[in-house]
């Protein structure tokens, strides 16, 4: 059963571009790098994504809550509301984490290790939606990305579990990892109390099969079919 629940946007939402950034620069200084995180395959772990249609002015998250070693579904939560901030690049949290938040808080469980389908450190700003979602919650997160937005890297070795960094510069602003041989990597970054490598042996145990982490494939179809529902 799919809980479901209805998007509030926190008190003080920012609203412009200059007051979102304040934002992002005051809870910056909140991530902590330094903590290892759970290991991979104990407790649970959980997958949120968002779709939105900005045409009817709605946003919907999804979270769906994982068995870490049996990656078998045990909970999932949807929530729906109005987007709560035009599209800005590098300020995209300020549209989905109100949504995201509301999902999360509808499990019946705690989510554990909580996977973004974006980014964390790898960032404009050094301060992506999982990091964002890590400090408002304190929870464990990490981004896995599909492009690597606007950082470089060379190509991973072609065997599963190959990395390579993701650079801004000269500085490694995460990981793009193999998570099937010869398949185009996905791009890994720390949101809030987890370490690197944790971050990629999380996201490589969640991808037995597929390019995407588990966690990703459940909660993008879930917040897919929520939004459709949405029409009815």
């Amino acid at each position: 059963m799919t809980m479901t629940t209805t998007v509030r946007i926190p008190a003080g939402w920012p609203t412009t571009e200059e007051r979102a950034r304040a934002v992002q620069d005051e809870l910056r200084g909140r991530v902590v790098l330094d903590e290892p995180g759970p290991p991979p395959g104990t407790g649970r772990v959980t997958g949120v994504d968002v779709a939105y249609d900005d045409e009817r002015d709605v946003v919907v998250a999804a979270a769906v809550v994982l068995d870490s070693a049996t990656l078998d579904v045990v909970a999932e939560s949807t929530a729906v509301g109005r987007v709560p901030f035009p599209y800005v690049p590098g300020l995209l949290a300020f549209r989905e984490i109100p949504a995201v938040l509301a999902a999360l808080e509808a499990l019946p469980c705690a989510p554990g290790l909580v996977v973004c389908d974006g980014y964390g450190l790898a960032h404009p700003r050094r301060f992506g939606l999982a990091s964002h979602l890590g400090v408002l919650t304190g929870l464990p997160t990490i981004g896995v990305a599909k492009n690597p937005f606007t950082f470089t890297y060379e190509e991973p070795g072609t065997p599963r579990g190959s990395s390579s960094p993701l650079l801004a510069g000269e500085e490694e602003v995460g990981r793009a990892l193999r998570t099937q041989a010869g398949v185009k990597p996905v791009f890994v970054s720390v949101g809030h109390r987890v370490t690197p490598e944790t971050a990629c042996a999380h996201t490589l145990h969640l991808a037995p099969r597929f390019r995407l982490p588990e966690t990703t494939r459940h909660s993008d179809a879930l917040c897919r079919r929520a939004l459709k529902a949405t029409t009815a």
